[in-house]
C-alpha cells in the first residue's frame, strides 16, 4: 500500500456516510489499531469485536467480559489490548490467541483506559470519583497520581503523545502536568471562562503528530493548547489556547472529541444527536458537519490513523464516514481524453511493433539510455505515516492483520495435521478433533486450549482509600434510550422481576465462569445487577459462550 498515492491534494476530511459495521450486539465503544488496519468494538454484552478494516470483516471475537464493555486502548505493537467493563474489572488481552493475560479489580467503575505509548507495561487508569492510577503489567504494582484537590476527585488524565509526561485536569479546571516516571508536577495552569469562573475538565485528547492537544470542558468549549508552552510556562502558567471551538448557534455539549490522524483537523460528537463537527485546527473554521440517523445518541468517535475516515457509533452500530471517491482517469495521464461514443482510432504502423524499425539510432542514447538502469525492487522504504517523528524504521514486529482460518463443515480428514505415521498423541488428538461423531470428548479439547488460560489469569485487587463502592458506571445510570439499548442487547432476558432470587444469582454464575467478579464489592451488587441486561443464571452465560466461538 503507497500511502504517499492516497494523500488526497484537497480537503482531507470525511464527508459523507460509507456504511455501518453491525456487530449482532450493542456496541459501546470503539478504538484504532495504531496502523488503522484493525478496529476493536467493546459491546453491551461483554464481547470485543474485532474487525479488519480493510476487507470490512469481523477478523476475531474476544468473549472478554460479563458485563458491557466500557473503555479499550490498543498497546503500540498492536499485539495486546486491555479493556475494562462495568463491573470495575480491568483485562488485559493477547489478541492473537484471545488469551486474559491479567485481571485488576478496581472499586469503582472505570471511565478510560489507556497503554503508555511507549512502554507497553504501564497502564494509565481513570477510576470513578478517585485519583488517576498508573498500573504497572509486569509486577501488578499500582500508583495513584497525586491531585490538586483532595476534595475534588473527578479527575480525567491522559498520557502526552510519547508518555514522557501525564496530563490530569479535575472538576475545577485544574490541569497538572506530570512527570511519568516520577509523578512530579512540572507545570500546570487553570482553565477559566470569560470571568474568572472555572469550569470542569470532561476529557484531555492528544494529536498523534505534533505536540497540541485539546481540553473538552462543561462550558461548551473545546480548547486547543500547545505543549510546549505549557511547558515553557511552568506551574501556575496561564497559557492561552490555540483555538477555541464551540456550536454559537445550538451551544451544544460534546460527548467525545478527537485529533485527525494528522493532527490537522479535530472533530467532535454532540452529547444531544449523532451529529459530527468537524474543525481546521490550524484557522479555526467549522468546515463539514455530518448528521446521523434523527433521534440517536452518540457514544464513542474514532478518527482512522492514517485515512480521512471517522467511526462512531450510536444505538449500537458503528457508523463509518468517509470521503465521496470520484473517478478522474485523467489524472493518470494528461492527454487522456474521455468518450462519449466510439472513434475510429488509426494506428501508425509501428505502434504495436515490439521492435521500432524505423526508429533512428541517435535516439536511443536520450530517454531510452535510462531504461538499462537496475531498478531497485527489493528493498522496502518505511512507509512515513506509520513512522513517528523521533523514528527511522518501522516496527516489524507490529501486528497489523489477524489470520482468518477458513470454517470448514464436516470434513472427511484433517488436512493440516501431521501424517499418520509422524504418530504420537498429538496425531489422535487431532483427528479426534477432525472427525465429527463419536469423539467430542476430543474435539472438545482443542477448541477449548483458550479456556484455561483464561481461568489461571492472575487477578489483583487494586485498593484505593477513600474510593466509594457503591458507584454506578455511568452507561449503566443512563436515562431513556441508554437503558432500553441495553436491555434489548445480546443476553437473554430470562426468568425477569423474580427478586427472591437475585441473591443466589451471583455465587452460581462465579463458580460457573471460574472466576470471581466485582458484582459483590460493596453495595455495588444491587446496583450493577438491577441495571446489568438479562439474567444473571448460568444458562445465559452458556448460550453466549457458543456464540463467541462462532
Amino acid at each position: 500500500m503507497n500511502l504517499e498515492l492516497l494523500e488526497s491534494f484537497g480537503q482531507n476530511y470525511p464527508e459523507e456516510a460509507d456504511g455501518t459495521l453491525d456487530c449482532i450486539s450493542m456496541a459501546l465503544t470503539c478504538t484504532f489499531n495504531r496502523w488503522g488496519t484493525l478496529l476493536a468494538v467493546g459491546c453491551n454484552d461483554g464481547r470485543i469485536v474485532i474487525w479488519d478494516f480493510l476487507t470490512r470483516g469481523i477478523a476475531k471475537i474476544i468473549s472478554a467480559h460479563i458485563h458491557p464493555v466500557c473503555s479499550l486502548c490498543w498497546s503500540r505493537d498492536g499485539h495486546k489490548l486491555v479493556s475494562a467493563s462495568t463491573d470495575n474489572i480491568v483485562s488485559q488481552w493477547d489478541v492473537l490467541t484471545g488469551d486474559c493475560d491479567q485481571r485488576f479489580r478496581f472499586p469503582s467503575p472505570i471511565l478510560k483506559l489507556q497503554y503508555h505509548p511507549r512502554n507497553l507495561d504501564k497502564v494509565l487508569v481513570c477510576p470513578m470519583k478517585s485519583a488517576p492510577v498508573l498500573l504497572t503489567l509486569s509486577d501488578s504494582k499500582h500508583v495513584v497520581l497525586p491531585v490538586d484537590d483532595d476534595s475534588d476527585l473527578n479527575v480525567v488524565a491522559a498520557f502526552d503523545r510519547r508518555g514522557e509526561y501525564i496530563y490530569t485536569g479535575n472538576a475545577k479546571g485544574k490541569i497538572l502536568v506530570l512527570k511519568t516516571n516520577t509523578q512530579d508536577l512540572v507545570a500546570s495552569f487553570r482553565v477559566t471562562t470569560g470571568t474568572s469562573n472555572t469550569t470542569a475538565i470532561k476529557s484531555i485528547e492528544f494529536a498523534r503528530k505534533g505536540s497540541c492537544f485539546l481540553i473538552n470542558t462543561a462550558d461548551r468549549i473545546i480548547r486547543v493548547y500547545d505543549g510546549r508552552e505549557i511547558l515553557t510556562c511552568g506551574r501556575d502558567g496561564e497559557p492561552e489556547p490555540m483555538q477555541k471551538l464551540q456550536d454559537l448557534v445550538n451551544r451544544t455539549p460534546w460527548k467525545r472529541c478527537c485529533f485527525s490522524g494528522d493532527g490537522e483537523y479535530i472533530v467532535a460528537g454532540s452529547a444531544r444527536q449523532h451529529a459530527l463537527y468537524i474543525w481546521e485546527k490550524s484557522i479555526g473554521n467549522l468546515v463539514k458537519i455530518l448528521h446521523g440517523t434523527r433521534g440517536e445518541l452518540l457514544l464513542d468517535v474514532a478518527w482512522h490513523p492514517v485515512r480521512p475516515i471517522i467511526a462512531s457509533i450510536s444505538s449500537g452500530v458503528v457508523s463509518i464516514w468517509a470521503q465521496n471517491q470520484v473517478e478522474n482517469w485523467s489524472a493518470f495521464a494528461p492527454d487522456f481524453k474521455e468518450l462519449d461514443e466510439n472513434v475510429e482510432y488509426e494506428e501508425r504502423e509501428s505502434e504495436f511493433d515490439i521492435e521500432d524499425e524505423d526508429k533512428s539510432e541517435p535516439e536511443q542514447t536520450g530517454a531510452d539510455a535510462a531504461e538499462d538502469e537496475e531498478v531497485d525492487v527489493t528493498s522496502v522504504d518505511p512507509i512515513v505515516a506509520f513512522c513517528s517523528s523521533d523514528e527511522e524504521l518501522e516496527d516489524y514486529k507490529a501486528l497489523l492483520y489477524l489470520p482468518i482460518a477458513p470454517e470448514v463443515e464436516d470434513p472427511e480428514e484433517n488436512p493440516f495435521g501431521p501424517p499418520p505415521d509422524a504418530a504420537g498423541q498429538t496425531t489422535a488428538a487431532e483427528d479426534g478433533s477432525a472427525h465429527s461423531g463419536g469423539g467430542e470428548k476430543k474435539q472438545r479439547q482443542p477448541s477449548a486450549e483458550g479456556a484455561p488460560p483464561r481461568k489461571k489469569a492472575r487477578t489483583t485487587t487494586i485498593e484505593l482509600q477513600g474510593v466509594p463502592s457503591d458507584e454506578v458506571h455511568p452507561l449503566l445510570g443512563v436515562k431513556g434510550d441508554g437503558k432500553s439499548k441495553k436491555k434489548t442487547a445480546g443476553r437473554p432476558k430470562g426468568s425477569k422481576g423474580k427478586e427472591k432470587d437475585s441473591s443466589f444469582r451471583p455465587k452460581v454464575y462465579k463458580g460457573d465462569r471460574g472466576f470471581p467478579l466485582d458484582a459483590e464489592a460493596g453495595g455495588a451488587k444491587g446496583k450493577v445487577q438491577a441495571d446489568v441486561p438479562g439474567n444473571l443464571g448460568p444458562p445465559s452465560y452458556k448460550q453466549l459462550d457458543v456464540q463467541g466461538l462462532d
